[in-house]
């Protein structure tokens, strides 16, 4: 798979894979023009699942592991990937998925909720590849490099996007445990020699189960330790309950419920636990048979009682209304259906969630579908003093002026899986007794005594990807001229390890006349937020989950949006992973397609990841039309917002297919202009001008598909021909391309 000519686009899921469908043809049409192939690599959910359980399909229906085959390419210099937003999926998710899939014919087995054969514990290992931020990781083989683009940056500060006015006494504020979570039970250490380390379990009368027998480690990593206590979670959650209702704020959790796949959908299934007490604990018996599994959020609790007797199922939707009644006011995500704050895990992501309320005014919408103060509650204090400083910075000052602040961009530490904290196979649900980490050798490494229920999890960071972190860090102060802040806390025990990496690793580069500091999270979200709001621009240098949240809440307040963002890995063994901007809202943008057939998703990150991979193409390959293609792309992308051609959120107004159509005639226009390449230009003259003839025809072709429902045969899985049909409209654009 792949070659330093070959560049690999990942076919993903919802909207951005329905995009995929429309934009493809042109990409190829172009880029072959330079003599670069692009070739797909199905990384969807579906393909996903699909490829875990060969065993259960026939022979036609089997296909490769794609992500498995990324994987290994983007550990060689040839690889060059243009990774689109995919679903980090949920319990939930991945049942429709399953549901989906088995309606279709292919015969994968069910997810088993609390498997206990052998078999069923083989099922659920293999589904456990694939929940969660299963793709990532895998593909991540470096460190991040998000920006916003300057055409981006521009754009936004001609065409200011709306932001809500903030009250001077708005009482929105954001609640967070501070003792016996996460951040404060974390212990940490710098391993000295290779080896592995084994997690076990020993209960109150000595008998020691083994939860991890081995987890490789490296000389130089850093290792982690911690737990959460459940005891101390429902007391803070029950304390927020009783706190929003009398400060008559609403109730709201925000949590990373897919990233976390362990550890955030446990602590989701306690808010709704607690939010809910008077139902759950008077009903527990009735809810247990219905096989009621609150992780999976209140949703799950109102599908499954549809299965008791209706007199049982009337007395809890009368408990359920009794609750609602005494208040406090649950933030909604629909208020209009009735979908609440605590209904569906993967509705309420963190990175999304908080971001939308703080530019809205610091308020989420009430089950009448009214804008109210809230009370946003983030359990676990790692990172909330991001969320606390960016609240507090609002009511002092009122909201952001995108026309004259300041960027914030971001290098993450990420590559070979760095911090993945809750995504892997080191996190548990445990019982009272120790928890312990023993090396090789015998010796304690690590030592926890934890409670029924304590939720306990480990995370490693490897040298060389902290290594490279600071040299990329180092690179984007030096290139821009800007101060680059480590977001570092020395209280805090894994901080404190990477802290020393950090400064022995800073004095191997030259950084004479550059601004490079070391904060903790509240000082640098004060110190980032200060400047921006004075028009200045500061490099955010975070670790893992930090960069999550960072790459949307930033650009969220810059730019309107996080899909707009330049997102850059270039991978430790010199390939490039170019990613295209985030998903968060590409289930809405799905509802609106298959209601009206309008699609709103903006490929703006498409266009940008494929100008800066057509770039790693020429540099990796030598190929100078590559680059020409690339730069012509990046003009027509300019002018395609500066034009307002991006897609309309209105039926029959111009969408994602109609975009795609401007950038086309824009990118022929731009090549056809150039003069470094004559074969070039005289090759997209022609097609540039039969566009240009044709514009009227096609618009009118792809606004007049819209309007009436669509039916792709499935919404995770949907029948290919049928959606590239839907994306393809336009025979008289399809000609044009085709052509090419």
């Amino acid at each position: 798979m792949g070659d330093n000519s070959t560049i690999i686009w990942t076919r993903t899921d919802e909207a951005p894979a329905l995009a995929t469908l429309s934009f493809l043809p042109i990409v190829r049409a172009f880029t072959g023009a330079a003599g670069v192939d692009v070739e797909i690599a199905d990384i969807s959910l579906a393909a996903r699942i699909l490829a875990v359980f060969p065993d259960h399909l026939t022979e036609d229906q089997r296909v490769p592991d794609a992500l498995a085959e990324l994987g290994d390419l983007a550990k060689t210099p040839d690889a060059n990937i243009i990774k689109l937003p995919n679903i980090s999926a949920s319990v939930p998710q991945l049942k429709a998925t399953i549901a989906e899939l088995q309606g279709d014919g292919f015969a994968v087995p069910d997810y088993p909720d609390e498997p206990s054969t052998d078999a069923e514990h083989d099922i659920r290992a293999r589904y456990d590849k694939v929940k969660g931020s299963a793709v990532n990781p895998v593909l991540r083989e470096g460190n991040s490099d998000r920006r916003a683009p300057g055409a981006v940056k521009k754009y936004a500060q001609k065409n200011p996007h709306s932001m809500g006015a903030w009250a001077p006494d708005s009482k929105t504020r954001v609640a967070t445990m501070g003792a016996d979570d996460f951040r404060s039970n974390e212990v940490s250490t710098t391993v000295e020699t290779d080896g592995s380390l084994r997690i076990e379990h020993v209960a109150a009368d000595g008998t020691v189960t083994v939860l991890r027998e081995s987890v490789p480690v490296l000389a130089g990593e850093v290792v982690d330790a911690t737990f959460m206590s459940t005891a101390a979670l429902r007391s803070f959650l029950a304390d927020q309950v009783a706190a929003a209702r009398d400060e008559d704020l609403l109730f709201s959790l925000h949590m990373k419920a897919t990233m976390m796949k362990v550890s955030d959908p446990i602590i989701f299934g306690h808010a709704v636990d607690v939010f809910f007490a008077d139902v759950t604990t008077k009903h527990a018996a009735a809810l247990e048979e219905a096989g009621v599994n609150l992780n999976n959020g209140f949703g799950n609790l109102l599908t499954a009682i549809e299965s008791l007797p209706a007199d049982t199922k009337a007395e809890i939707l009368t408990d359920i209304d009794a609750v609602y009644a005494a208040g406090p006011g649950l933030a909604m995500v629909d208020s209009d259906r009735g979908i609440t704050n605590l209904h569906v895990p993967s509705d309420v992501i963190i990175d999304a969630s908080m971001p939308a309320m703080i530019r809205a005014s610091g308020q989420m919408w009430n089950a009448e579908g009214n804008q109210q103060d809230t009370l946003a509650v983030i359990p676990d204090s790692s990172y909330a003093d991001l969320y606390e400083a960016a609240v507090e910075n609002h009511i002092a000052n009122g909201a952001f002026n995108p026309s004259t602040m300041g960027t914030v961009p971001n290098v993450g530490l990420m590559a070979q899986k760095a911090e993945e904290y809750g995504s892997h196979d080191k996190t548990f649900e445990v019982a009272a007794g120790t928890v312990r980490v023993v090396a090789d050798d015998g010796s304690t490494v690590f030592e926890h005594a934890v409670g029924d229920g304590d939720i306990w999890r480990m995370c490693q960071v490897k040298d060389a990807p902290i290594r490279d972190w600071v040299k990329l860090a180092v690179g984007r102060a030096r290139a821009t001229g800007w101060p680059a802040v480590f977001w570092l806390d020395e209280t805090r025990a894994h901080d404190a390890q990477l802290i020393a990496k950090v400064n022995n690793y800073l004095a191997d580069h030259d950084t004479e006349g550059l601004q490079i500091e070391i904060m903790n999270v509240g000082d640098a979200a004060r110190f980032s937020l200060d400047r921006q709001r004075r028009g200045e621009n500061t490099i955010s240098v975070t670790g893992n989950v930090l960069r999550d949240y960072n790459t949307d809440l930033f650009p969220i307040l810059e730019l309107g949006t996080s899909a707009k963002m330049l997102s850059i890995v270039p991978l430790m063994q010199g390939g490039g992973l170019f990613e295209t901007g985030a998903g968060g809202s590409a289930p809405k943008h799905v509802q609106q397609f298959e209601k009206e057939n309008h699609l709103r998703w903006d490929s703006l990150g498409e266009f940008l990841a494929l100008a800066v991979s057509l770039e790693h193409v020429a540099e990796t390959a030598g190929n100078t039309a590559a680059k020409i293609v690339g730069d012509a792309l990046d003009v027509a992308t300019e002018k395609l917002l500066d034009t307002g051609k991006s897609p309309s959120r209105k039926v029959m107004e111009l969408d994602n297919r109609g975009s795609h159509f401007y950038l086309a005639m824009y990118w022929a226009e731009a090549l056809a202009a150039q003069t470094d390449d004559a074969d070039l230009a005289a090759r997209f003259a022609p097609i540039a001008g039969e566009m240009k003839a044709a514009e009227s025809t096609i618009v009118a072709e792809l606004n007049g598909a819209q309007g009436q429902p669509m039916d792709i045969g499935g919404y995770y899985s949907p029948d290919l021909a049928l959606a590239e049909a839907a994306m393809r409209p336009s025979a008289t654009l399809n000609a044009i391309i085709d052509a090419i």
